[in-house]
């Protein structure tokens, strides 16, 4: 198995926390997203989108998007699993990740980012402000589905971790780095903390990854 990755990728974050959840160590190729390597020819031949994570899992093509990986995982290595048993609570943790993953992270990405500063020449209080707007939107309806609904336990979904607590927990760590204020977002912020007291989140971090800047 092979995890093509890099220390700030949001995407290949949630990865990881599933890789070490089901307790599985791929062999970890870097991918330099600021460098602009997944642009390359030889990445493009493993994503054409030439985006990270991709992960190759034995023979046949890679896999790749963060949420099919993490579904590819959950079936193939099902303890612990990452989704629940019933219809309704898979389409909820579904849910939840895809405000994340498919909502909110897309607009912020590098390709986007560099779109924006590039072709249409905003500067960066305005490319700032566009990411702040979009970060900030997807906490405020994460914290609204969390904090009503009663299926919210010490996790997103019940009282054990699901792929949703994998897209909160990296949607947090975005809006860190990025300088996004997160305190009105109390529901979102004791999920997090609680999955960051289990070693399989916090060491899958950002800031614990190869290459990620020393800490102050």
């Amino acid at each position: 198995m092979k995890l093509f990755s890099f220390w700030r990728s949001l995407a290949t974050f949630r990865v990881r926390i599933a890789l070490n959840l089901k307790g599985l160590k791929p062999e970890v190729e870097f991918v330099d997203l600021i460098k602009g390597e997944q642009c390359s020819a030889a990445f493009a031949s493993v994503n054409p989108l030439m985006v990270i994570p991709a992960l190759i899992d034995g023979d046949g093509p890679p896999l790749f998007e963060s949420l099919a990986i993490i579904e590819y995982l959950d079936e193939c290595y099902p303890r612990p699993p990452l989704l629940p048993s019933d219809p309704k609570g898979r389409a909820r943790v579904r849910g939840l990740s895809q405000i994340v993953a498919c909502d909110a992270h897309p607009l912020v990405v590098p390709r986007v980012r560099n779109f924006l500063q590039h072709e249409l020449k905003l500067d960066e209080a305005s490319r700032m402000k566009w990411i702040h707007h979009w970060i900030t939107e997807a906490l405020k309806a994460l914290e609204a589905h969390l904090s009503r609904d009663p299926r919210t336990g010490r996790f997103c979904h019940g009282d054990e971790p699901t792929m949703a607590d994998l897209c909160v927990v990296s949607h947090a760590a975005g809006a860190k780095l990025f300088d996004c204020d997160a305190s009105a977002f109390p529901t979102v912020a004791r999920i997090v903390e609680t999955c960051l007291e289990i070693p399989a989140f916090a060491d899958a971090h950002p800031l614990r990854q190869p290459g990620a800047p020393k800490a102050a």
